[in-house]
């Protein structure tokens, strides 16, 4: 998992709660949040995410995608048709980050974040 390989790379107070590191190694990054936000809407096809994020190069989505897979926030759904369809839905952890999600915005907006 990917987590566990930040947690031992990075030095840590031993008074440090390492589970906000995890939980910050899994959303991090200038797409993931993005990627996360735009599913907590509804399924996606990676040609829309492609779409609607502006900027993002086709290879660093697959990526992130499949390290969103990996960590249990999100689900890849193969149909069996031609043109092959993929959806991208979050799962049930993935949801439970509505809330963090929605804090991060109203921070942002309050602390005059800068957009990407």
């Amino acid at each position: 998992m990917l987590v566990i390989n930040m947690l031992e790379e990075k030095k840590v107070a031993p008074d440090c709660d390492c589970s906000i590191i995890g939980s910050i190694s899994i959303i991090s990054g200038k797409w993931k949040p993005v990627i996360i936000w735009m599913l907590l809407s509804g399924p996606r096809r990676f040609g829309e995410l492609h779409k609607a994020i502006d900027g993002i190069a086709l290879k660093v989505l697959s990526r992130h995608l499949k390290e969103l897979e990996a960590d249990g926030i999100i689900n890849r759904k193969v149909y069996a048709e031609v043109p092959p369809k993929v959806e991208y839905t979050l799962t049930e952890k993935g949801m439970s980050l509505n809330d963090v999600m929605q804090l991060l915005a109203e921070w942002g907006k309050k602390n005059n974040a800068v957009e990407i």
